[in-house]
């Protein structure tokens, strides 16, 4: 019988090299990433946004940006000063950023450095009555704007939320109250 010219061959997979190659395409199509579905993506996004929003109603009347406000709100919530690192490992918002922050609201007068009474070479931070002023005005108009951001969900939805975000945020070790933080900040 004769042979059909080369050309007109169809070639027979050598053993295990077509095979691997098909099975790395399908690898390769699996591995594709919908970011869309992707959870880091998704609460980076939703953080994102959440903040912007936040963010206008403080920006626009008092002229405050996102690390100023972050600032103010930590303060605000404690009963004692703290340090800038305090407030940056609370917050998760790099040291430099905090510093320039606090630089700002003290040109305004909103915070005040108070001395350590541990360590007189440190420097804790306290809002000044102008500071606490802003912030208690801020407080209502925020919460107000939280519960317009999650009028989405229903009453249990919610706790849903804040207890799935709870593990999450338990199993990045993260900081989840003041107490948490004050005893992190005695080390």
């Amino acid at each position: 019988m004769a042979q059909a010219p080369s050309s007109e061959r169809t070639p027979r997979p050598r053993a295990g090299v077509d095979r691997r190659s098909a099975d790395e395409d399908a690898a390769r199509k699996s591995a594709r990433l919908d970011l869309f579905k992707f959870v880091p993506f998704r609460l980076n996004r939703l953080a994102a946004e959440v903040s912007s929003a936040l963010a206008a109603e403080y920006q626009a009347r008092y002229g405050l940006d996102i690390p100023e406000w972050r600032v103010l709100a930590t303060l605000g919530f404690r009963n004692d000063a703290c340090s800038a690192q305090y407030i940056a490992h609370c917050t998760r918002t790099h040291k430099s950023t905090i510093s320039r922050a606090v630089t700002a609201l003290m040109k305004r007068q909103m915070v005040e450095r108070v001395e350590n009474a541990d360590d007189r070479r440190e420097f804790r931070l306290r809002l000044t009555r102008k500071g606490a002023t802003l912030y208690e005005e801020l407080i209502p108009r925020l919460l107000r704007r939280e519960q317009e951001i999650l009028s989405c969900l229903s009453a249990q939805e919610r706790k849903n939320l804040a207890l799935l975000l709870g593990k999450i945020e338990d199993s990045l070790k993260l900081v989840r109250d003041s107490e948490q933080a004050d005893a992190k900040e005695a080390y």
